[in-house]
């Protein structure tokens, strides 16, 4: 597949403008009323500490269409073409906004439900205030994907164990880690994650860590998938 990320804050400046349908894809929210929708490309909005973003970011990307109960309980529907190229990263984020060596824990607990078919990601993206350095945690992938840069061996870090690649992709340097066996549920310690690519390999220095976003990266849907974040949270202190 192409490259795995451009940086999440960059692409809305790189994708192209999309016409994008205004009404697909909400009959796929949950039989109850969502507490906020949206078909917008850049549709955006926070919910009890956590900011939700449809972010249709990718060439060619079809209809996508996020719902909220909260910023820990929202799904998307997506209908994409079977096109290379990633075409969105609907995401919940948090903002932690402490140097690595100032944060005392940052965990992670996740539960989805996710298609078996189509092409994507279900990950984190974690990012430095300076947008330099992109740590990717990979739980769990379907299709003809995978991660930017060369293979730096394999680690059993925060809970899980994690296929390690490192790369760039011309704007930021690349961190994947890639789970060895997909999850659709779990808790990931961050931070053992974060000190281990400080410290043990020295690959950035004491970086201001600021988003923390959990999502899709959706490179194909074709015929409309249902991608569900039945809970998340992210605690740090």
């Amino acid at each position: 597949m192409a490259p795995s990320t451009l940086g999440k804050v960059t692409k809305a400046l790189l994708a192209p403008a999309l016409a994008l349908g205004a009404t697909v894809g909400l009959a796929a929210a949950p039989a109850q009323a969502a507490v906020w929708n949206s078909c917008d490309q850049w549709g955006n909005t926070t919910l009890g500490g956590y900011t939700l973003y449809n972010n249709i970011w990718g060439s060619g990307a079809g209809s996508q269409c996020v719902w909220a109960n909260s910023g820990t309980n929202w799904g998307v529907w997506a209908d994409h073409p079977n096109t290379g190229g990633i075409k969105s990263y609907p995401n919940s984020k948090k903002v932690i906004n402490k140097p690595i060596t100032s944060i005392g824990s940052l965990t992670s607990s996740y539960n989805v439900s996710v298609p078996s078919s189509g092409a994507y990601n279900t990950s984190y993206d974690i990012w430095d205030t300076d947008y330099d350095y992109e740590i990717m945690l990979w739980v769990n992938k379907t299709g003809p994907v995978g991660p930017l840069g060369s293979a730096q061996g394999t680690v059993t870090l925060g809970g899980h164990t994690w296929s390690v690649h490192k790369g760039s992709n011309g704007h930021n340097e690349v961190f994947s880690f890639i789970r060895t066996s997909n999850s659709s549920s779990g808790t990931v310690n961050i931070l053992p994650i974060l000190k281990w690519i400080k410290d043990t390999k020295g690959w950035m220095g004491n970086e201001t860590i600021g988003d923390v976003q959990f999502g899709y990266e959706i490179t194909s849907s074709a015929g409309g998938l249902n991608f569900t974040t039945n809970n998340l949270t992210v605690s740090s202190s």
